[in-house]
């Protein structure tokens, strides 16, 4: 039997770094062969792949495709691809890596517009002791937009630290010391008189835009906005707008409508809008290597694949 042809998965992802992948594929998975898509490569008879960024033609090479596993969070993208067959299951990344990075960027964020570190770093540029008063976390509410394996993590999070802290979700869920909303018919009950507002949405036809002037209107005066969705989710002359006018005290942004963000984008110099470059939650590849490992050995001893996308509501 060659190596092709026993148990195997497929790399074909343009940004990738192979080295990573062979290293983790070896410490943690001997037993699955990693084959690596060169773009040209005939794939026949490999029945799993992994990607974020794939190579032009992938589906078409690998005929026998049963379940490609997303490198990321967003499988919007992929679900919407007509080239992918309707056969092959997408399966979502679900794994502790990617969820602590994501836990953790949220935090951060969240603790710089509850404490108002921009405040401290022009005080200090200018040689100012100043005094900063700010809430205690119970007194602060955050609410997180968007419940899935990692709204779930970061609004847990946030309540284990202290934060008045509530949720928001297309299907009703339950989460420990978390005030839960559900629902259109309740989704202005979820954004009244919040504080903190955190996005982690996925994109859908639904959420496209859903970030406006309509639901900043809800958000109590100086609240602060945190977009860790998609970038299309965010209306952007509403939010600047929302930054002048005063109603919003600040927004962290680590998604956009266009990425790159263009140099020239005034997302850059606007005094209280934070950008990082999507890079808020990274796939580690060891941790990826042995999630999607577990994945197929469900899959060969004929049980059903977790975290698989849904093709009719987008994610």
């Amino acid at each position: 039997m060659s190596a092709i042809e026993r148990p195997g998965i497929v790399l074909s992802d343009t940004g990738a770094n192979a080295a990573l992948w062979d290293n983790a594929f070896r410490k943690t998975a001997p037993d699955l062969n990693l084959v690596h898509d060169t773009g040209a490569r005939d794939l026949s008879g490999i029945r799993y792949g992994m990607t974020w960024k794939p190579r032009a033609g992938l589906y078409e090479r690998m005929p026998d495709l049963a379940a490609l596993f997303v490198l990321g969070a967003g499988v919007e993208r992929f679900v919407a691809d007509p080239t992918i067959p309707p056969q092959v299951q997408i399966v979502k990344m679900a794994e502790p890596g990617l969820t602590q990075s994501m836990q953790q960027y949220v935090l951060w964020q969240v603790l710089n517009h509850h404490r108002r570190f921009w405040e401290l770093e022009a005080a200090q540029r200018e040689a100012r002791w100043i005094d900063q008063t700010y809430p205690a976390p119970w007194a602060r509410k955050v609410g997180v937009m968007g419940l899935g394996t990692l709204g779930v993590a970061v609004a847990s999070l946030l309540k284990s630290f202290g934060f008045d802290t509530s949720g928001w979700s297309r299907s009703a869920k339950a989460i420990n010391g978390v005030t839960v909303f559900s629902g259109a018919e309740q989704i202005d009950a979820f954004l009244d008189g919040l504080e903190i507002l955190v996005c982690l949405l996925p994109l859908t036809a639904e959420t496209n835009g859903i970030l406006n002037a309509d639901v900043f209107r809800h958000l109590a005066p100086g609240a602060a906005l945190i977009n860790v969705g998609r970038g299309a989710q965010l209306n952007e002359a509403d939010l600047i707008s929302a930054l002048d006018s005063g109603h919003l005290s600040a927004a962290s942004l680590d998604v956009f409508a266009t990425e790159p963000l263009p140099e020239t984008h005034p997302f850059w110099r606007h005094p209280r809008i934070f950008v990082t470059p999507h890079l808020a939650a990274d796939v580690d590849p060891e941790s990826a290597v042995l999630a999607v490992q577990r994945q197929i050995a469900r899959f060969e001893a004929g049980q059903g694949l977790e975290h698989v996308a849904d093709r009719k509501r987008g994610y």
